[in-house]
């Protein structure tokens, strides 16, 4: 890693339907932009390559939500993030977008070239298919129950409740979210990208870290959950995965017998790395060839841990199958963020939104940046408080940087008129506070280069609690009455420290290193000379000292508290307890379990439907008061569990032979209690 000097380095292209969260800066933004920072301080020749991903069902599903076109989400979000990334000191060197022409030919280049070389199986598969719409349906636009927990509003790709990766077929009652009905299931022809054929050398490449017999990466530098994951899907068998969709937003396919038919997105959005380095090119006549196609340049990929099979299994099949280009030497995916005890939920709108924090919180950029940092996800998902964000800043920033950092040049103000005093005689504490210090920003550089970037900060904000203890013991305001040539000394080293901490602390805190940096009058000051604590020379003028940090009162912090609250769906009241009975009232109640046959509305009524349930004992009618929640046709098949000794009763005139079991909220909402299915029907329920 150190003696390379060719990087291109990416962050995840965050999908341009929506604005920037917390989660998102935590897992792919801010670790990118240390990595980088850090880089270009040691004199390395980097690129950072991220940019809006435009395409794919997200897009078209916010369009539709928000009643306007594909292109007027994708350019709303796309100057909307890319301003937020600006404001917040994402240093980028491009910012593009998969909307762009360039990135259209680019994408629509890539694919044609693995079709010329056979990369691709044509298949015909059945896909579910709205008939209101007479449009296929992308993963997305299909909604239903989980098989493996039950979560009716599961999407047709995953479960965002238990995080379970799905196909469409494999929901339960499956709608289309855009007529709201059952869709059918209709043939179609797509483009499979066969990824079994691949499994032997991306086994070696992942676990092994060779290619083509050669080293390639360390995969002991590559974190064990990522490497995990990999493995677990290869070791599963490989599948065939169609790299095209029924959709009409996106890069259409290059062949002339793919009408209506775009690339599917995750073939597309990779490639956007590789368009936006075709536009820095463009707008630094440069060549691009040598970041993607140079096997002297690193290539590093920062994501979050939803992004790992595509970026360590799919992107690097599909580079290695075009030819020509390099594949990422490591991909260190961060687990994820949660808030307030709770996940991240975009659609519950339980999140810090990153331009509104920007907003009620000017001028503290770093604060955020220090934060999220210190509780970085990078082996566990970790969690966001405001009252930790709180501590973290008046109990770090202010108390112990800021303070060193004021108390060390406003002494200098008062005591040499703002000059660097002389380098007396350091006595064996000055030379082990020395010592400690000069160790220091080489410690931080090993952490970042390992993106183990909480040890770093950890390491880096070190310097400031020496400096600051440093001070505290040789008390120069005591000691300028009796020996003020040890105060020199002593405030020689203090500024000294403040240097180093303007160099170790870039990466992290831009704009409060920048601000230091003035305050400091430092030229130049690169990270190896950071170590010699040698940057600021004797008679050296300072500027002005300024606070580089304020601390946050508690009715700002309960300010955004209350933001929360308010976007938080109140947990309904539970109903009371019925009054209790005795374990012979429980024995005579007769529970099995049953499934719907048939179903279907009780005329002239709104909330009943007429049921025919195979009991085990015998196939019965029951009228029951769910057709609120329930359309017949997507309850056939539903398991249930129903009380069969219920004495009969008629209702509108039907013989309803029994009750089955609803779960009913205090709002009166109502669900199936579900047994497992592979229990026969007529099980009993003890």
């Amino acid at each position: 890693m150190a003696n390379a000097d060719k990087y291109t380095v990416t962050s995840a292209l965050p999908y341009a339907n929506g604005p920037l969260h917390i989660g998102h800066i935590a897992g792919a933004y801010l670790p990118a932009d240390i990595f980088v920072r850090y880089l270009r301080l040691r004199g390395k020749d980097v690129v950072y390559i991220c940019g809006s991903d435009e395409h794919g069902a997200a897009i078209t599903i916010q369009a539709r939500k928000e009643g306007v076109s594909p292109q007027e989400i994708v350019d709303k979000y796309h100057e909307l993030n890319k301003a937020t990334f600006e404001r917040f000191g994402m240093s980028f060197d491009i910012y593009h977008r998969t909307s762009s022409e360039l990135h259209h030919h680019t994408a629509a280049d890539f694919f044609k070239t693995l079709y010329d070389k056979g990369a691709f199986d044509v298949q015909e598969s059945e896909q579910f298919f709205d008939e209101e719409y007479q449009q296929f349906l992308a993963d997305r636009y299909i909604t239903g129950t989980c098989p493996k927990c039950g979560h009716d509003k599961a999407y047709g790709d995953q479960c965002e409740k238990c995080g379970s990766s799905l196909n469409p077929t494999d929901l339960i009652n499956p709608l289309s979210t855009l007529s709201g009905k059952t869709p059918v299931l209709k043939t179609t022809r797509h483009w499979y990208l066969p990824m079994q054929k691949e499994e032997g050398w991306l086994k070696e490449w992942i676990e092994q870290g060779t290619l083509e017999g050669k080293p390639h990466h360390d995969p002991k530098a590559w974190k064990k959950q990522v490497i995990g994951q990999c493995k677990s899907w290869i070791d599963g068998g490989l599948q065939s995965r169609a790299m095209t969709r029924d959709l009409d937003w996106g890069v259409k396919v290059p062949l002339p017998d793919a009408v209506g038919k775009v690339l599917y997105v995750w073939l597309d959005a990779p490639i956007g790395y590789i368009s936006a380095t075709k536009q820095w090119a463009l707008d630094h006549k440069t060549d691009w060839e040598s970041r993607w196609q140079d096997p002297n340049t690193q290539l590093v990929h920062f994501i979050g841990k939803d992004n790992i099979v595509f970026h360590c299994i799919i992107f690097p099949i599909l580079l290695k199958l075009h030819g020509g280009y390099n594949l990422p030497v490591n991909v260190p995916a961060n687990e994820f963020l949660n808030l307030e005890g709770d996940k991240i939920s975009t659609s519950r709108n339980h999140a810090v939104w990153l331009h509104e924090y920007l907003d009620d919180f000017p001028g503290k950029e770093d604060v955020l940046r220090y934060v999220l940092c210190s509780i970085s996800p990078e082996l566990k998902d970790s969690e966001f408080t405001w009252d930790d964000f709180q501590a973290r800043n008046n109990n770090e920033l202010v108390a112990i940087f800021g303070n060193f950092v004021n108390r060390a040049l406003v002494l200098t103000d008062k005591y040499y008129e703002g000059k660097v005093p002389t380098l007396g005689q350091p006595t064996e504490a000055d030379k082990e506070v020395i010592k400690q210090c000069e160790a220091i920003p080489e410690k931080v550089g090993q952490g970042i280069e390992a993106y183990r970037f909480r040890e770093a900060l950890a390491d880096a904000i070190q310097l400031a609690r020496i400096g600051n203890k440093y001070l505290a013991d040789n008390e120069p305001w005591k000691v300028i009455k009796t020996d003020p040539e040890r105060v020199k000394t002593v405030m020689h080293i203090a500024l000294q420290i403040g240097a180093a901490l303007a160099v170790v602390m870039k990466p992290f805190l831009p704009f409060t290193a920048e601000k230091l940096r003035g305050m400091l009058q430092l030229e130049g000051g690169e990270w190896d000379v950071a170590g010699t604590l040698n940057l600021l020379p004797e008679g050296h003028q300072l500027g002005k000292a300024s606070l580089l940090f304020e601390k946050i009162e508690v009715d700002t912090i309960q300010a955004q508290k209350d933001k929360l609250n308010r976007n938080k769906p109140k947990k309904p009241n539970v109903m009371e307890a019925k009054p209790e009975i005795v374990f012979d009232d429980f024995t005579k109640v007769d529970i099995r379990t049953g499934t719907i046959l048939e179903a279907e509305k009780v005329p002239d009524t709104d909330k009943l439907l007429k049921l025919s349930i195979d009991t085990g004992l015998d196939k019965r009618t029951v009228v029951s008061g769910i057709a609120q929640f329930y359309q017949p046709e997507n309850i056939i098949g539903q398991k249930v569990l129903i009380l069969v000794n219920l004495a009969p009763r008629k209702l509108r005139g039907i013989p309803s032979q029994g009750m089955i079991l609803m779960a009913e909220d205090a709002d009166g909402k109502l669900c199936f209690v579900k047994p497992e299915d592979e229990m026969m029907n007529g099980s009993t329920v003890r």
